[in-house]
């Protein structure tokens, strides 16, 4: 009984051990290829949108896009648009010589958020009118994803899976009656 019972429970954490290793790290999410303007570029007048190219089309749910000047204002106006691999957002005139952020946040093809920012620098001050500051949203106590981490999910797995293999070597075993 002990032997059977050693067993499973080996043979329980060896299989949850290759689960967990086996997966290793995926490497499959989408990430930029290019944008308008190039990241690092530096222009002289303002682009009418700024656009971030990936490897492969972005699921169309849940994009954040925005440009901040070097004032820390918003410069990006309304919603970004997601059509296949780019995600883009209109920005119209800037304002002050420096250097802007595209920050973004998309969801890859594989349902993974990929995040990150670009920068470009314009060369001669234009006469746009500023959103807020970019902090604004931050303060309110917006900004929070909400996502479950994923470390939820594999104890849960573990568990269950732990209680399966306990009830199989134990669970319909009762002693016997005479």
């Amino acid at each position: 009984m002990t032997r059977k019972l050693l067993a499973g429970l080996v043979t329980g954490l060896l299989v949850t051990g290759f689960a967990l290793l086996g997966g290793g790290v995926a490497n499959a999410h989408s990430s930029p290829v290019g944008s308008t303007p190039d990241n690092g570029a530096q222009i002289d007048t303002s682009p009418a949108s700024v656009s971030i190219t990936f490897n492969e089309n972005l699921q169309p749910a849940y994009p954040s896009m925005t440009v901040t000047g070097p004032d820390g204002n918003l410069w990006s106006k309304g919603q970004p648009k997601v059509e296949g691999p780019v995600i883009s957002i209109e920005v119209g005139e800037l304002g002050p010589v420096g250097q802007y952020t595209i920050a973004y946040r998309v969801t890859s093809a594989d349902g993974h958020p990929v995040s990150g920012k670009r920068t470009f620098t314009l060369t001669k001050a234009g006469n746009g009118t500023p959103g807020p500051k970019a902090d604004a949203n931050a303060k309110s106590g917006g900004g929070s994803d909400g996502g479950v981490p994923l470390w939820v999910f594999i104890v849960g797995a573990a568990v269950l899976f732990g209680g399966g293999l306990a009830f199989a070597l134990f669970g319909g075993r009762g002693k016997q009656r005479k």
